[in-house]
Formats: C-alpha cells, structure tokens, sequence
C-alpha cells in the first residue's frame, strides 16, 4: 500500500469526520492519523492513510470531492514520501511555550523567528486570538522539541526579550512540567 496526506477543509457541521473515515474505509484505505481542530467555524483535517496500489491520488480525491459535495468541501491529497533527512526528534527534549498578551499582527512571527533560528522544531501550536487590548484574551501554546546541545539559557533568553517587545507574557517549561502543574 501507498500512503497519502488527505486534508479536508470547510465550514464546521457535525458528521464531517464520518463522512470522510467511511469513505476511506469503502475505498479499502487504512487510516494512521488523523488531526482535526475547528478554527474559528473552520473544519480542518489532515488525514493520514494507506491506501491500496490500484488507487492513485488522483481518483482518491475525486472520490472524496465528489462524495463529500454536499457538504461543501475542499479536499487536497497528495502522496507521503519518507525522506532520508528530517528533524530527529530522538536526541530532544519536548518543551510547552506558552504565550498571553494583547492582540496584535506578527505575534506568531516574532516567536517563531526565534524558536527556529535555534533549530527548534515546533510540533503543535495553538494560537487564539479574540482581539482587542485584553490580554487573557490571546493566548498561543508553542509544544516544541528542543535539541540537546542547544544552550537552553541562550534560547530561554532571546524568547523573554522577544516576548517583552511584543508585550507578550511568556512561559518556557519541560512538557512534563507543565502536564505535572496543569494536571486536573
């Protein structure tokens, strides 16, 4: 079996998982992941599956687009191919950064451009933003994987000055810190 990269967009409703995993399923396709969010009253997922030799990505998300019309949707597939390099997160540390300030353009940005500039890899991110001058109102929780022989001091330091131009609060702690202190 091949495997592709599904991912379905469109407005929110009940039943759009359904819809999407029955389809794969009648098409013989095996589903490995899925990550779903609704953004704002935005569906996306991303659907990872195996899918059998005959069917080619081209007719997968005919079948998709086709089956799924009714609940206006944008469907994209494309093929998974494993490369030989990537970012290894085995010789890491996985870190929670979380971020609470007033709403404002290039937050996301300005935090990102650190994160990477220190081959950080950034593995989840949650950004909500309500607007205005409040600022419990936004809030963005970065889940990285921080490389061992980075100088966490240097990176922890260039993040709280970043944080403080943007007039952003900023927390950095070992995710199983933060899942110990946030635990219910």
């Amino acid at each position: 079996m091949n495997k592709s990269v599904i991912s379905v967009l469109g407005q929110d409703r009940p039943g759009i998982i359904a819809a999407v995993t029955s389809i794969l399923f009648k098409l013989d396709c095996n589903i490995e992941n899925i990550n779903q969010t609704i953004l704002q009253s935005e569906f996306s997922g991303i659907f990872i599956a195996s899918i059998p030799l005959d069917l080619t990505n081209d007719i997968l998300c005919s079948q998709l687009t086709g089956a799924l019309a009714h609940l206006d949707l944008c469907v994209y597939v494309k093929p998974l191919k494993h490369k030989e390099e990537g970012f290894n997160a085995a010789g890491c540390e996985p870190f929670i950064i979380t971020t609470i300030g007033p709403d404002r353009k290039g937050l996301v940005a300005g935090i990102t451009e650190i994160i990477a500039k220190h081959g950080v890899n950034v593995t989840n991110l949650k950004a909500i933003f309500k607007g205005g001058d409040n600022p419990t109102d936004n809030v963005m929780i970065y889940e990285v994987d921080i490389p061992n022989e980075i100088d966490q001091q240097i990176l922890r330091k260039e993040l709280i000055k970043r944080a403080s131009e943007l007039g952003l609060d900023i927390s950095i702690q070992h995710r199983n810190i933060f899942m110990s202190i946030n635990r219910i």
